[in-house]
């Protein structure tokens, strides 16, 4: 297994007719280069013209997760340098998962792990989405200055009630039950079972899979939808951090815990990501989810908060982002809105 920038940051194989991509950065959690961008697309275009390969499995190497997103390091470097160039990974990357959504051939992802951000759009999309007792799956773009995104929105807008908004402005992690309930995984396959899928899959096809599922445990969002319904009702997410802090008055502890989260996240990046769940919810399809994330991303790309919270949580690790403006109260939501192409296209 590589880690090396300069070696494969995939690897490819085939077994018993099923093609095997893994995500190769074990030491980074699989994160997403622009490099294996590149190479994903080489593979899935050699599995799909392969009459030897009639399914396809995608998983990450080593311990830690399935990805654990994108390269970050590289959007700080481009926003402080050229975001033309983060633009053109995004889009790159939002024209692979519309791919994967759209493949021939059945994919299963394997999102044992860490399964986050980009790792969602690799993964989140595809035929069958397995998740283990070991799973965290998020999108805490909000927390480094961006929006959800890799079709991220899309799930999160269409998940049941208000789960979807709690996730995406918290940015907080689900478990593999929370992620069945919310639609951004479809089956629970036991992690020691892992190394059953490949052989099933290429014996019997995705029901093969699905029969190595158990039922997942309880879901603690489902014990959660009452609260979280009430509190992240409608547009204004300054009301919503206001219901938050009453319901916590009223005895529900963990909606402060919520309200502390969408605090510490950037403020642009909370208004701008209720917008969007909000516009996702009308949006007929995932092409045109996708395309509202890359003029998110775009409007984004070189603004200060994006790189500072790249900083304070990856580069100097302080976790102490200074953000501009730094409450939500300050925030001029229609200044900020209005400066979105909310009708790009991919």
């Amino acid at each position: 297994m590589s880690d090396d920038a300069d070696d494969l940051p995939i690897a490819t194989e085939t077994i018993g007719g099923v093609g095997v991509l893994t995500l190769d950065r074990p030491g980074k959690i699989n994160a997403v280069s622009e490099r294996m961008l590149e190479l994903i697309d080489l593979a899935l275009t050699a599995f799909e013209h392969d009459p030897a390969v009639g399914a396809v499995v995608i998983r990450g190497a080593g311990p830690r997760g399935f990805c654990a997103g994108g390269d970050i390091t590289q959007i700080h470097r481009n926003g402080t340098t050229d975001p033309s160039r983060s633009i053109a990974m995004w889009r790159r990357e939002y024209l692979g998962v519309l791919r994967l959504s759209r493949f021939a051939k059945p994919i299963v992802s394997l999102l044992d792990g860490v399964a986050m951000g980009a790792g969602i759009g690799l993964g989140g999309h595809v035929s069958l989405r397995v998740v283990t007792e070991r799973s965290a799956v998020g999108m805490p773009e909000t927390l480094i200055g961006l929006t959800p995104d890799a079709g991220g929105s899309h799930l999160l807008a269409r998940a049941p009630g208000e789960l979807g908004t709690h996730l995406a402005l918290t940015g907080r992690a689900m478990t593999g039950a929370d992620a069945i309930l919310t639609g951004f995984a479809d089956v629970l396959v036991p992690s020691d079972r892992l190394d059953e899928i490949v052989p099933a899959l290429g014996r019997g096809g995705l029901e093969a899979v699905r029969a190595l599922a158990t039922p997942p445990s309880p879901a603690p969002l489902a014990e959660a939808a009452s609260w979280i319904d009430a509190a992240y009702e409608g547009d204004d997410a300054v009301a919503i951090v206001r219901r938050l802090r009453a319901a916590a008055a009223g005895g529900v502890q963990d909606a402060g815990g919520a309200a502390d989260d969408i605090e510490a996240a950037s403020p642009t990046s909370v208004v701008l990501t209720l917008e969007a769940l909000r516009r996702a919810r009308r949006l007929p399809d995932l092409e045109a989810v996708l395309g509202q994330e890359l003029g998110l991303v775009s409007a984004l790309a070189d603004s200060a908060d994006l790189v500072e919270g790249i900083r304070a949580r990856v580069v100097d690790k302080d976790r102490r982002p200074r953000w501009t403006p730094a409450r939500l109260a300050d925030v001029d939501a229609p200044a900020v809105i209005d400066r979105v192409d909310w009708a790009t296209r991919l």
